[in-house]
């Protein structure tokens, strides 16, 4: 099974207090097979640890003597509003990490009034993650599929079920070199098809996406395609580069996520923290940018939105909660970050999200 409960017998468990506890414990609750498909990246993994290890090359320059006596968290993306900068990426099979799946994290992403990214590898149907949170606030990230018809079907789906942007995977023509999969594949195709991932008739397209190739010839000027069939707002995720933002922005698309995919596309690639910088300064401000990748402490948001995102994305932490406890691991992951982040907030004389600023960090020489 994906996730080994424990016993009631053990006794009380020590609280998990940050983070990294979170990974601790889901790496013993899980299976090898799923731990390390949750937990891999490409090739020589350089890129998904460089992820983590940029932030730290990051000093903070705390200002005091402001009135922090009130700390507001508060944000927006695209227009709506969010509780704190720290939202939920997008991650496909959460069956593997819990039963209900994607449908508890969906209930946690509600309760904590945040954004939550549903992949198109989502092992729950999209019309029952809208039931269980339909007060939540919902992005839809989709991989182009090389049957035109279909991309159309699911966007008309997104759309009318509620979804209120959709995100554009462009990081992936080809699926990286991740070599535990290949050792992993057939353990993980058992357990992803013991859990039952839905059918068409359920109106789950999963099965049929799962084995499917995803669009390699997709280019710039297809993306007007997708713009003349959706009022949705259109971000793409996986930018890294200046010169890809600037045509993000010609292009007309609604925002960046930049994004390296967890390291788990090509190695060797900048950490996302150090793709920002350039990225921001190419949109001059005309779309939104946001971050995943590496996010792990309330310092890390805080250098994130320093350094101009508007919110970062939670990619592996969101299943180490799911894991350790389903939607309240999940709620327990996310407040343990609005905490640290309001705490980061706090301590470096910020009252408002508005008021963090590239003043605020330095590059340390390590």
């Amino acid at each position: 099974e994906g996730n080994k409960m424990e016993s009631e017998s053990e006794g009380p468990e020590m609280p998990l207090v940050c983070l990294t506890d979170f990974k601790a414990h889901a790496r013993e609750q899980l299976s090898k097979s799923t731990w390390d498909f949750i937990e891999g990246g490409a090739d020589d993994c350089l890129t998904r640890d460089d992820n983590i290890a940029a932030f730290k090359k990051i000093r903070l320059r705390p200002r005091y003597l402001k009135d922090v006596s009130k700390v507001d968290t508060r944000t927006t993306i695209q227009g709506e509003e969010i509780s704190t900068p720290i939202c939920i990426a997008p991650t496909g099979f959460h069956c593997l990490a819990w039963p209900d799946g994607e449908m508890s994290t969906a209930r946690a992403a509600q309760a904590a009034g945040i954004c939550y990214i549903t992949s198109t590898y989502a092992s729950c149907s999209l019309e029952d993650i809208v039931a269980t949170a339909p007060g939540g606030l919902r992005w839809f990230q989709l991989y182009v599929h090389p049957n035109r018809q279909l991309n159309k079907q699911l966007i008309q789906k997104v759309e009318s079920l509620g979804f209120k942007a959709l995100v554009i995977t462009v990081d992936v023509p080809k699926i990286g070199n991740r070599r535990h999969n290949i050792t992993n594949q057939v353990n993980l195709m058992k357990s992803l098809l013991l859990k039952d991932l839905g059918s068409p008739e359920k109106g789950n397209l999963m099965p049929y996406l799962q084995m499917s190739p995803i669009d390699s010839s997709i280019c710039w000027d297809d993306l007007s395609w997708f713009q003349s069939m959706t009022r949705l707002p259109i971000i793409l995720k996986g930018i890294l580069t200046k010169e890809d933002a600037e045509l993000a922005v010609k292009h007309n698309v609604h925002g960046i996520i930049v994004s390296n995919h967890g390291g788990r596309q090509l190695d060797e690639v900048p950490a996302s923290i150090d793709a920002l910088t350039e990225v921001v300064a190419a949109v001059k401000g005309k779309i939104e940018v946001y971050l995943d990748g590496g996010i792990r402490t309330g310092n890390d948001v805080l250098k994130a939105l320093a350094l101009g995102a508007k919110c970062v994305f939670l990619g592996r932490p969101i299943l180490w909660g799911l894991a350790y406890k389903g939607e309240h691991g999940v709620e327990e992951v996310l407040n343990i970050l609005k905490n640290e982040f309001h705490t980061s907030m706090t301590l470096t004389g910020c009252r408002s999200v508005a008021e963090i600023s590239r003043d605020l960090i330095q590059f340390s020489r390590m």
